[in-house]
């Protein structure tokens, strides 16, 4: 999964949870009803329509500024501008008038030699960042700078790749044989979470992909801070850890930190991986991928994209359903127990689970309003017209093309109060609207093939995060949290728990 990678501080995120077993739904359970749920749903509406009449062609605003110092300009502003990256993107968008407009994007001078995107705001001009006939994705996973392959083991790994690369298929096909052995065994409850958190976290990724608790091997409970201290090598050039400009600039945004200096920590998730994910390996090899360059990916899909995905999209689902009051949870509290009894003999089955429309709009509206993915990249491959809602713009080949998935997803011209979390946003109709939600690297009506770039266990994801609420509200009757922001996502405290009534 590509998505924003887990920040070295610790979450205040803890609750005792355990997914229980699924078990195999009978037939004639599936095409029940779903239950009805007791929020107000929105009026019948028509499917939206983004217009394709050809808006007039305008030459793209914005500029660069001088050589060097305007990038390091736009980084300041970037970093330490008063409403950080939001007021970024928003003021310029104010200044333009347009939603696609030139700017550099950090980490800029020394580490990226060349800053300069078109950035892409909107939900009609975004969606080209996908479209792989028209951009290359080789080596813009990161942004406008690739981390070095010493961090990877000499390798550019999946996340890095062009599908029009030979190798793209063949990793592709072993993450998908790594998630369809994940996904029996998250249904079949051989997965379980013992406590919300980084250790659980990894804990339930080494028994889903391979059947193996890490705990019980050399690598013991160190998993996660050792992923945590690889991630932050790969990205410090375009993270803050909320110290002083003066500070950070010097340290994290103008040179690389040497690769040097993580090689043991990287070495002990290494042996981990050689050792836990056999049959995976093997799956590799009979691909025709050697299995140095197989255990490197896998470490890479497993720490940086999944769990990185994880440890930000729990931590974001108690922050908007703990935000959104007793009211929102008291219906969850009614649709998950009622479906579980109704579909599930009193077991969470997966027939049971599609009984659950207001749950599933909730994790879909956690998705779209909060993606655990906030920037997509991609490069021209040929001059081409990109168009917004109100203008056409001529893009060079080869100029970058980037996106920022908060605003994409917050279109007013497609979504009524993008602003606001709306729990059932997708519940009936409402359903047409997920072709707007990319939190995937492309559209969650779409599904994900070695010919494109969507994240390979999006499935996977969401299937675990509607095991989450589930298990919440089958164990609890509400919750309340205090939310403070990160670097990366929300620092949650829970603050008060009220256990389940009945």
């Amino acid at each position: 999964m590509q998505t924003r990678p887990p920040f070295p501080h610790t979450k205040k995120w803890s609750i005792h949870l355990s997914i229980p077993r699924l078990h195999p739904p009978p037939l004639s359970a599936v095409s029940q009803s779903p239950q009805k749920t007791n929020l107000p749903l929105p009026p019948a509406f028509n499917e939206v329509t983004i217009s394709t009449d050809h808006p007039p062609l305008r030459v793209i605003p914005g500029s660069y500024g001088i050589p060097f110092f305007g990038p390091i300009k736009d980084r300041l502003q970037y970093f330490y501008g008063t409403g950080g990256p939001v007021e970024f993107f928003k003021s310029r968008v104010q200044e333009f008038r347009s939603t696609v407009y030139r700017t550099n994007m950090p980490p800029g001078p020394f580490i990226s030699s060349d800053p300069k995107v078109i950035a892409l705001l909107d939900a009609k001009s975004f969606p080209i960042l996908f479209d792989v006939s028209k951009v290359e994705k080789k080596d813009v996973f990161t942004g406008t700078y690739m981390p070095s392959t010493k961090l990877t083991g000499g390798y550019r790994v999946l996340s890095y790749l062009d599908p029009s690369e030979p190798r793209h298929a063949q990793l592709k096909n072993l993450m998908f044989f790594m998630l369809k052995s994940s996904s029996s065994r998250t249904k079949a409850g051989e997965a379980p979470f013992n406590a919300v958190g980084e250790q659980a976290a990894f804990r339930f990724l080494g028994r889903a992909y391979f059947d193996v608790n890490p705990e019980d091997t050399k690598i013991g409970k160190d998993g996660p801070t050792l992923i945590n201290k690889w991630v932050f090598f790969n990205l410090s050039p375009i993270l803050t850890l909320g110290l002083p400009w003066y500070i950070e600039e010097p340290l994290l945004h103008t040179f690389r930190l040497p690769a040097f200096l993580i090689k043991k920590s990287y070495q002990k998730l290494y042996d981990y991986f050689d050792s836990a994910a056999t049959t995976v390996i093997e799956q590799a090899e009979n691909l025709g991928i050697p299995k140095d360059e197989a255990v490197n990916n896998i470490l890479f899909a497993v720490c940086f994209n999944t769990f990185g995905g994880m440890k930000i999209l729990f931590p974001s689902t108690l922050k908007w359903i703990g935000l959104a009051g007793e009211n929102l949870q008291t219906q969850l509290v009614e649709e998950i127990r009622g479906a579980i009894n109704s579909y599930g003999g009193g077991k969470v089955t997966m027939a049971a689970i599609e009984q659950m429309p207001l749950m599933k709009s909730v994790v879909y509206e956690i998705l779209r309003i909060d993606p655990p993915v906030t920037f997509q990249y991609g490069r021209a491959k040929s001059d081409l017209t990109i168009e917004s809602h109100d203008a056409a713009f001529n893009v060079k080949e080869g100029e970058m093309l980037f996106g920022y998935q908060p605003f994409a997803t917050k279109d007013p011209i497609v979504f009524d109060r993008p602003e606001e979390f709306v729990a059932d946003r997708f519940v009936g109709d409402g359903e047409k609207l997920l072709k707007y939600v990319w939190w995937s690297n492309g559209p969650e009506t779409e599904i994900t093939t070695v010919e494109n770039k969507q994240c390979a266990g999006k499935s996977f994801v969401v299937l675990i995060t509607r095991l989450f609420v589930v298990e919440i509200f089958r164990r609890y009757d509400s919750f309340t949290v205090d939310v403070a922001t990160s670097a990366l996502g929300s620092s949650i405290t829970i603050t008060s728990l009220k256990r389940a009534s009945t």
